[in-house]
């Protein structure tokens, strides 16, 4: 019984920025890097040990959001596989489109009611920008935390720390957490240090 208790350990929504700012060259990097993180051996075992589900969510503006791919619990290393395959050849959803957050965190919330019953349920939201166009992402952060949802971020930055200030006090719940990335090269190595940290159950 306690196995069936815990048949999902995490339902982790994905959230990729594909707003105006992103270049050809810099979304590549985002798929790819997904794609190839999922299928680092330690993030993959965490994956099946915890049987955890993942979806994946492009955004950009007011009205640029997509379901790019359905949630997908991960049973096994040949899942995993496949989930990483359908991330790296997903075509760019939209393109010439503002940065809407608020709207992007309502979207990923919307989508659980479809997601598998899972002991945790984790937003990462990604992005290399603040908001040009949109409501104010603060009253959707409430929305999640009352939800029992986490929303965690990873901060693509091209100088400074400006983007990872915004997510850490308009884009992250209250148990969330920030990874910096040192421009979109650098996005590879946070979102795999992002996923281990998610799923591992390290929070904060």
């Amino acid at each position: 019984m306690a196995q069936a208790a815990h048949a999902c350990e995490t339902a982790l929504l994905l959230t990729i920025d594909v707003s105006n700012s992103i270049d050809v060259a810099e979304y590549r990097l985002q798929v790819d890097g997904l794609a190839d993180a999922l299928l680092d051996a330690e993030i993959t075992d965490v994956i099946v040990q915890g049987q955890s589900a993942l979806a994946v969510v492009q955004w950009s503006g007011v009205d640029r959001q997509e379901l790019s791919i359905p949630w997908t619990q991960l049973r096994s290393r040949t899942d995993v596989q496949t989930f990483a395959a359908q991330a790296r050849a997903m075509p760019r959803a939209f393109v010439l489109s503002d940065t809407a957050p608020a709207e992007a965190l309502d979207f990923a919330l919307r989508q659980f009611a479809d997601a598998p019953a899972c002991d945790r349920r984790v937003i990462d939201v990604s992005g290399d920008g603040t908001p040009n166009s949109g409501s104010d992402p603060r009253p959707m952060v409430r929305a999640a935390e009352r939800a029992g949802v986490t929303v965690n971020g990873i901060a693509i930055e091209s100088m400074g720390l400006a983007i990872t200030n915004f997510y850490r006090r308009e884009i992250i719940t209250r148990d969330g957490f920030v990874i910096t990335a040192r421009q979109h090269r650098d996005y590879p190595r946070a979102i795999r240090e992002k996923l281990l940290r998610e799923l591992s159950r390290i929070l904060g």
